[in-house]
């Protein structure tokens, strides 16, 4: 087995540590079919109810490991099937019904943005910088980035990190909305994050993740009878009514 990616699960936490430290966690074409592999694993598992991405090392993710793929003697036929498989791992995560919180720090490159941003809550080290650097080399946005990206901080300053060579500090990706939290140690904040999913009505959060971040991609009929359907679900279940029957008893008083 690839140790390109560890995972773990452990009493409902499934824990993705990006481990290719001494490349700055950058994505090969073996780590981008583990990537794809482990989210339809954790994704499936049954005994999983919240998931924390991190990584190992001083950098998050520096994107594609575009010098492995250089020196392999690709051709962009092989670049393209490449992307193909990573998109499916950040796909399987973005649709699932699990919340994911990513631990990020140091370097956030090109598509490493996308990685990120396949989690629904993001928490950064204080050391933590995100930028683009695609049009640097001559590439273009993969990974997501073209639409996760302006997602999360809008078409405008999308372009900005696209278009300039420009780099973000944690703060002023908190101030963008490309993050949710700044913090001392963002691996422990992160894991209180899980705990709390994992807490409270684990289901609901998760549908409330998959409600929000597959509508962004259907219409508005859609989104609201798939909102339907699912509330009506989620009412006929033991942990709903239980929840339900308290808040009307302390309501009552």
């Amino acid at each position: 087995m690839s140790d390109s990616i560890l995972v773990s699960v452990t009493e409902g936490l499934a824990r993705v540590t990006f481990n290719r430290p001494n490349r700055l966690n950058a994505m090969d074409f073996e780590m981008g079919a583990r990537w794809r592999d482990v989210a339809r694993a954790v994704t499936t598992d049954p005994s999983v109810g919240a998931i924390v991405l991190d990584a190992a090392g001083p950098a998050f993710c520096a994107g594609g490991d575009v010098i492995a793929m250089s020196t392999s003697g690709a051709a962009g036929d092989a670049v393209t099937d490449a992307a193909h498989v990573i998109h499916e791992g950040i796909r399987t995560f973005v649709d699932s019904h699990i919340p994911m919180v990513a631990v990020v720090q140091g370097a956030v490159a090109g598509g490493g943005l996308g990685l990120m941003l396949s989690a629904d809550y993001i928490v950064a080290a204080e050391d933590a910088k995100f930028v683009s650097r695609y049009a640097n080399i001559g590439l273009t946005p993969d990974l997501g980035v073209s639409t996760l990206l302006p997602a999360a901080i809008g078409e405008r300053r999308a372009l900005q990190l696209l278009l300039q060579d420009r780099t973000l500090t944690a703060v002023e990706a908190l101030e963008w909305g490309l993050i949710a939290e700044v913090a001392p140690d963002p691996a422990a904040r992160a894991d209180e994050i899980a705990a709390f999913w994992l807490a409270g009505a684990t289901g609901a959060y998760g549908q409330a993740k998959r409600l929000v971040r597959t509508g962004a991609g259907r219409n508005f009929e859609a989104n609201l009878a798939d909102e339907a359907a699912t509330i009506g679900a989620a009412f006929d279940t033991d942990q709903a009514k239980a929840r339900v029957a308290a808040f009307a008893k302390a309501s009552a008083r």
